[in-house]
Order: structure tokens, then C-alpha cells, then sequence
């Protein structure tokens, strides 16, 4: 594997080489889970390129969006169920194509010793993950929600780069866990509006919503 995928990063030059050696370059289609509800996680994942949607099941079965990973990002809580030997509470879905390279588990100690940069990568996006956390519980818990799904199109749209969002009115519900049938009347409204066009499983953002 060529390790200038991450080189970006800013990893000591013998911990690129490690990640040469034992990392595994993988990719994933749309709609892809990549890690799973009840599994025990093995690696964790570096995203080189896409998005990944982090899910988490209530207790009546309906999932949650917690965040999401682009370029770079990791997982904290993948890492923390490998380093604590325990099922995964997430779900991780391919939002488009996904490429990311996976690193076992049993590097993950020596690592956090070994490599500063390591390290602070890892603390590092403890922090984001839960900075991101923070954020949408605020959302939750103060904002309207016609906001919220206002928010959650201009996440998309910064995430993917496109105007053309890919996804259902039940997907956006179940992640905002709410009904299809309201978030669809707020698209509406958002399309009488002048903001969007809707299509099947299709969301076009016009330059009043951007």
C-alpha cells in the first residue's frame, strides 16, 4: 500500500512504514455497513475518501445519526471498542464511495505509546467526535426541526459536494428520528418555498437553499 494515502497526516516517517505494512486499503459502495450492531470490532478505520454516516439504535429499534467521518477522520468509538474488547453500539454506512484503510487492533497499544502522532490523531478525534456529539444533542434539544432538516441537507451537500442528494424521505427520518411523514411535509414546504426539487429518492438543492 502506498502510504503517501496518509501522509498528510503528519505521522512519523517508521509509523507510515508500520501502517504500510499492516494496513489494509478497502473500499465500499453506497449503502455499504461497513461495522455493525453486536460484532466485535478488529480494526479500525482511517477515511482516505468519501463519507461515512455513524449510527445508534434506540431502545425501540430506530437509529439515530450521531456524526459523520470524511477524509482523514477515524472512528473513536470503533477505537474504543477495540481497546476495550466489546461489541459495537454503531453502525457504519458507505454514504457514496468509500475508500478508507483498516488497522488491526493489535497495533493500537504499542501505537498509542509509541507514536506522539499517533496518539494525538487519536485524541484528536475523541475530541471532534465529541464536539460533534455535543452539537447534535443541542440541535435535538433546541431547535425546530424544520431547522434541523435544514442543517442536516447542508451537511450533506458539504460533505458530498453536490447539490444532488441521494436519499429517501424515510432514511432522513430515521435519522433524525422523527416520521416520514413530517420530514416529507417539510420538504414540501421547503420545495414551495423555491429552496429544493423533489424526486424519487432525490433531493436537488437550488442556489436559494445554498
Amino acid at each position: 500500500m502506498n502510504n503517501s494515502i496518509v501522509s498528510n497526516l503528519n505521522f512519523e516517517p517508521d509509523l507510515l512504514k508500520e501502517i504500510d505494512e499492516v494496513g489494509e486499503l478497502k473500499n465500499y459502495k453506497d449503502g455499504d455497513v461497513i461495522m455493525d450492531y453486536g460484532k466485535y470490532l478488529k480494526i479500525i478505520p482511517i477515511v482516505t475518501k468519501g463519507t461515512i454516516k455513524i449510527l445508534k439504535m434506540d431502545e425501540n429499534g430506530r437509529e439515530l445519526l450521531l456524526y459523520y467521518l470524511s477524509s482523514n477522520d477515524t472512528c473513536s468509538m470503533a477505537y474504543s471498542c477495540c481497546m476495550e474488547a466489546k461489541k459495537s453500539e454503531i453502525r457504519a454506512v458507505a454514504e457514496g464511495d468509500v475508500e478508507l484503510i483498516t488497522i488491526p487492533n493489535t497495533k493500537l497499544d504499542s501505537w498509542h505509546s509509541k507514536y506522539p502522532s499517533w496518539r494525538n490523531y487519536i485524541m484528536r478525534s475523541f475530541n471532534e467526535r465529541f464536539l460533534e456529539l455535543l452539537k447534535s444533542i443541542e440541535s435535538i434539544a433546541f431547535h425546530k426541526l424544520d431547522d434541523r432538516l435544514v442543517s442536516y441537507l447542508k451537511e450533506k451537500h458539504r460533505l458530498l459536494g453536490s447539490n444532488v442528494i441521494k436519499v429517501s424521505h424515510y432514511q432522513i427520518a430515521d435519522e433524525m428520528a422523527t416520521s416520514r411523514v413530517v420530514i416529507s411535509r417539510l420538504l414540501k414546504q421547503l420545495e414551495n418555498d423555491g429552496k429544493i426539487l423533489l424526486y424519487r429518492n432525490e433531493i436537488k438543492l437550488l442556489t436559494s437553499f445554498i
